[in-house]
């Protein structure tokens, strides 16, 4: 194949084609945990993590419930993944060979905010949220009934594979990821006076964007290093359908997600998927949540 405008013009439109259609079989889970926010600035502020509105009677004047207590800022990042393909390649029409390379580009292009998420995940017991404490911890500082500050835990602790219950039927799932730029055009350069061909002898095609991961509202997930056990689900369970926000109001947290890696998923399953138990006894979680396996929590 002759090296000439045409002929690139007509590669790129199949490793676009090939892109594409990775990017379209894709099928990210990451999007069960965190809520996708556009940002159109370098970062994003998220002040109003510090209060979840509530109602009260109204007697008297309104009570305006303020937004920006809190200081929790997502600072965009940059992220790319390029690829070459050797002149002579194209020079002895053997593209064929670069199809499945150029569809596993789009669907890692899709996928890769599973990455930033469920690492983000995994660190939660060591990485801080809106509130300052970790977003797993064990003294959250919420006001009670009488305006006193008290410490909410939502974590036991433990030394094992991680495991977490969440609810995610909220507006804004535990976790947050910021999409600025999506990772959705191939970009190329193809051209015969490139400086890549004419030095390397090599076009080049690659995928950019930005975006960045945070958490959300601590409330709404239990995070455990303890042993998966019907006794820690319960726990775990109790907790969060317990949970309260600012002067005693009830948060009706709905645990009904266990987010596990590939070694728990066994165990969770037994613990909410089992209908009977111990030789014959019903079991009293089946169905209390979905299992979610995670294979970036391994």
């Amino acid at each position: 194949m002759d090296i000439n405008s045409i002929n690139l013009r007509a590669a790129g439109v199949g490793f676009n084609a090939a892109f594409q259609r990775g990017l379209g079989a894709a099928q990210p889970i990451f999007e069960r945990i965190a809520t996708t926010v556009t940002s159109s600035t370098a970062s994003n502020e998220y002040g109003w993590l510090g209060e979840i509105p509530g109602f009260r009677e109204w007697i008297g004047d309104r009570v305006i419930q303020s937004i920006g207590n809190s200081s929790y800022t997502l600072k965009n990042r940059s992220f790319e993944s390029t690829v070459g393909v050797k002149r002579e390649n194209i020079e002895d029409d053997n593209l064929g060979i670069y199809g499945p390379l150029f569809e596993t580009l789009g669907q890692n292009a899709r996928m890769f905010p599973n990455t930033l998420v469920f690492a983000l995940l995994k660190a939660a017991f060591t990485s801080k949220c809106y509130d300052g404490q970790y977003f797993f911890d064990t003294d959250h500082p919420v006001l009670d009934e009488k305006g006193n500050t008290i410490s909410v835990a939502n974590t036991d602790g433990g030394n094992g594979a991680p495991w977490f219950l969440m609810d995610v039927s909220r507006p804004l799932k535990p976790l947050i990821y910021q999409s600025r730029k999506p990772f959705t055009n191939l970009i190329r350069k193809d051209k015969e006076e490139d400086d890549n061909n004419f030095f390397k002898k090599e076009f080049v095609y690659g995928v950019d964007g930005r975006c960045e991961v945070g958490f959300g509202f601590w409330q709404m997930a239990w995070g455990s290093k303890q042993t998966l056990d019907v006794a820690h689900y319960e726990a775990a369970r109790a907790a969060l359908t317990g949970m309260k926000g600012d002067y005693g109001q009830p948060l009706a947290i709905n645990p009904t997600l266990l987010v596990v890696g590939p070694s728990l998923e066994g165990a969770a399953k037994r613990i909410v998927q089992s209908v009977l138990v111990n030789g014959g006894e019903s079991n009293p979680w089946a169905g209390t949540a979905e299992v979610l396996m995670v294979p970036w929590l391994a």
